[in-house]
C-alpha cells in the first residue's frame, strides 16, 4: 500500500527563508553532476513529482508557487485548444544566463506540466525554450490526449 503523500499549501512556503547562491549551486552544479547523463529527464520528473506535493487549486496558486520558490514570474500569454504558452521572467533568470554554469529549466517545466495536468484533468507535457537575448524562458504545454 503506497504511503499517503503530504500536501503542502502555498502559505507554507512563507515559512522558508533562504537567500544567496546556495540554491543555484545545488540546482545547476551538484544535481546535474549527481544525476549524470540522465539529468534532464530526471529533473523533469522530479519537477512533476514535486508538483504533486502541493495543493494547487488554480492558476493563481501556481503563479504564487513559482514566485515563492524563486523560479520567477510565470505568466500565461496564450491559450489554444491543444496548448498553453507561458513565459517565465525574473532578475534571477537574467543572472543565471550570465553565470559561468549552464542553466536549464527542466525541473520547472516538469512542475508546470504536472500542475496544469492536475488543474485541467488532461494529460500534457511541457517543452521549454530559452531565449537568452530577451532573458526569458518560454514553456509550451502540449495536451497529449
Amino acid at each position: 500500500m503506497p504511503k499517503k503523500q503530504e500536501q503542502f499549501s502555498t502559505s507554507q512556503l512563507d515559512q522558508l527563508h533562504t537567500e544567496g547562491a546556495g540554491y543555484d549551486v545545488l540546482r545547476y552544479i551538484s544535481l546535474p553532476e549527481l544525476l549524470g547523463a540522465e539529468a534532464n529527464t530526471l529533473l523533469y520528473f522530479m519537477g512533476r513529482n514535486l508538483a504533486r506535493k502541493f495543493t494547487i487549486n488554480d492558476l493563481e496558486d501556481l503563479i504564487a508557487i513559482y514566485d515563492k520558490l524563486g523560479w520567477g514570474k510565470l505568466e500565461l500569454v496564450k491559450e489554444k485548444k491543444k496548448e498553453l504558452l507561458f513565459h517565465l521572467m525574473a532578475d534571477a533568470i537574467v543572472l543565471r544566463f550570465q553565470a559561468s554554469f549552464t542553466a536549464d529549466f527542466r525541473l520547472e517545466a516538469g512542475f508546470l506540466a504536472e500542475a496544469i495536468q492536475n488543474l485541467n484533468g488532461i494529460e500534457c507535457e511541457c517543452i521549454e525554450e530559452i531565449n537568452k537575448r530577451i532573458h526569458q524562458v518560454e514553456f509550451r504545454i502540449v495536451y497529449t490526449q
